[in-house]
């Protein structure tokens, strides 16, 4: 391990998004763990998810909502301290991304479920 890997991993910004991580990774192990346990079987887990799928796609759609109006407000901020085309390209490619990312995984749920 070399020096600049061991002070990446020791600043403070890398460090508090790498405890997240593993914190919500945590948690969704322990929220699998518990549903099974609570269900009794992995089988009866999997019956479960796919009965309550509908409630978890209308949470998906509120927190894409959420985000988006995040995005906005924040988009509009970053508008108004640098309001360059460079800075605009930027923006559009990451909404683009963004809204990629969001097709292509409602997209592989959908043909799943199918």
């Amino acid at each position: 391990m070399n020096a600049a890997w061991l002070r990446w991993l020791c600043n403070r910004r890398a460090a508090r998004a790498l405890v997240w991580t593993v914190l919500l990774l945590a948690a969704a192990v322990a929220a699998n763990v518990a549903g099974i346990y609570f269900m009794g079987s992995i089988s009866g887990w999997e019956r479960w998810l796919d009965e309550v799928s509908g409630f978890f796609l209308l949470w998906r759609l509120g927190l894409y909502a959420a985000t988006a109006y995040g995005w906005r407000w924040m988009r509009r901020r970053v508008l108004a301290r640098e309001n360059s085309s460079a800075t605009r390209r930027r923006l559009l490619r990451t909404e683009i991304a963004a809204v990629l990312a969001l097709v292509t995984l409602e997209g592989s749920l959908l043909m799943q479920n199918t």
